[in-house]
């Protein structure tokens, strides 16, 4: 029809991609990208192939497995952490299906905000962060930017100089004497800001206009939210094959993981890219939280997490927002992004540690069963890591083509619900991301938890 325009250059009202455009995506793609999507493809369904052809091999080796009491042992041990597993799947299905963004409030209704912005060797990046805060949809009268330049060793200073010239008094700017850590900048913020509410913001990342007051609604609306955790997507993902992957996995892990937390009020972890917290629930913790201590040694990793969980014990609720987006940067070469998880895993092995404290007790007045459920989770997770990894690299070696292709076919099923998660938010194209990343962490970043766990004493930043 004429003016109609074709199917390719359609779009659903909800801005979603039609079939046609996917293909015109996908030609779009670069060669390497293009081979390394097909090829995760090409490879699980060249797994699932092997695995039903050798099916009567592997039933034989199944039933002499089955003779032995560590087979039989094995067996009912790995059955049972798959039950457990779907099981937990399923329920975080349902709350997922229960959650729903708070609506943005009234300027009336807003509460005052103080926009705390550490950094650290950001260079010009900061200055993008700081200029992006400024634009926002926010009332000038209810909100203060400081940012903290946490004794940088390069121009970050002179950026943070730059945006303080042309925003003026709308931005306070401090600086460290010495390099001291991110949780001491965000402490001095702490210490400074007037607001009614905390925000955090990472020096390498980009609110859109709407976020901070979509952020903050929840703490207009509900009296016992005591942090809320904004939803982070990947800022750089035309660089390189990494962030293209990290940006798949960061969609399934805040808009459905913390999602579906979310609808408890148990958030886990408001991250550092972007979070908000009630000011009465950072100083009823703030002096725990800067002295805290791990092994005898002051922890200086995972102050997002900690702070999470001192909230979480207060008996606050803790929320996320779907509608309130940050654009962060993420590693683009393995050495960055291997570092970045292990700094990650280990603050996971303390804060659940940490959590176990008080998860049990009657630490809230609601929603007791499904939070202890979810830390159970993590705990499961965490025992298993090492013994899993034994199990793995053992197979490995004495039934390569049998771990080999349950391993992918295991993958394959996971990814697919990332895939079909994903296209339903987005588009399809994108979402294929999600093969080459399982396959990638399956063989390449496996160890990361089980040596987080070993090495947990060790608090580096390790990407500073």
């Amino acid at each position: 029809m004429v003016g109609a325009g074709s199917s390719s250059e359609r779009k659903t009202k909800k801005g979603k991609l039609l079939p046609g455009f996917m293909f015109e995506r996908l030609k779009r793609l670069r060669r390497k990208d293009f081979g390394v999507l097909i090829g995760a493809q090409i490879l699980m369904f060249a797994a699932i192939y092997a695995l039903n052809n050798f099916q009567p091999y592997f039933e034989e080796l199944h039933s002499k497995r089955m003779e032995t009491f560590g087979g039989r042992f094995l067996i009912i041990f790995l059955l049972s952490l798959l039950v457990f597993q779907v099981l937990f799947l399923f329920y975080i299905a349902w709350l997922f299906v229960k959650y729903k963004a708070v609506k943005s409030v009234t300027d009336e209704l807003l509460p005052s905000c103080t926009v705390i912005v550490p950094a650290y060797n950001e260079g010009e990046l900061v200055y993008h962060t700081l200029m992006s805060i400024a634009a926002g949809n926010f009332p000038k009268d209810k909100i203060e930017v400081i940012a903290v330049d946490d004794g940088s060793k390069d121009d970050t200073w002179e950026w943070i100089k730059k945006a303080k010239d042309e925003l003026g008094e709308s931005l306070c700017i401090l600086q460290q004497p010495k390099n001291r850590g991110k949780r001491h900048a965000l402490y001095r913020g702490f210490q400074t800001g007037k607001g009614e509410i905390f925000i955090t913001i990472d020096s390498d990342s980009v609110v859109e206009k709407n976020t901070i007051r979509n952020l903050v609604s929840p703490f207009a609306v509900d009296e016992n939210c005591g942090a809320v955790a904004g939803n982070v997507k990947v800022l750089n993902n035309n660089q390189g094959m990494i962030p293209k992957m990290l940006n798949v996995s960061f969609v399934f892990s805040f808009e459905f993981i913390r999602a579906a937390q979310s609808s408890l009020g148990f958030v886990l972890c408001t991250p550092g890219a972007l979070s908000a917290y009630k000011r009465e629930a950072v100083f009823n913790c703030l002096d725990n939280w800067i002295e805290q201590k791990f092994l005898g040694n002051f922890a200086t990793i995972g102050e997002d997490r900690a702070m999470t969980n001192f909230i979480l014990k207060q008996g606050y609720d803790v929320k996320f927002q779907r509608n309130a987006k940050v654009l962060t940067n993420t590693p683009t070469a393995f050495r960055n992004l291997h570092k970045m998880f292990t700094r990650w895993g280990r603050s996971n092995v303390r804060e659940t540690l940490m959590m176990k404290s008080f998860v049990f007790k009657n630490f809230r007045k609601k929603h007791k069963a499904g939070a202890r459920f979810i830390f159970l989770n993590q705990c499961v997770r965490l025992l298993v890591a090492i013994p899993l990894m034994v199990m793995m690299l053992y197979f490995l070696f004495s039934h390569p083509m049998l771990y080999v292709c349950s391993a992918l076919t295991g993958t394959f099923i996971f990814s697919s619900i990332q895939v079909l998660f994903f296209t339903k938010q987005y588009n399809f194209v994108d979402s294929l991301w999600a093969y080459p990343y399982s396959v990638f962490y399956m063989f390449a970043l496996f160890w990361i938890i089980p040596f987080a766990i070993v090495s947990v004493k060790n608090g580096g930043w390790l990407t500073r």
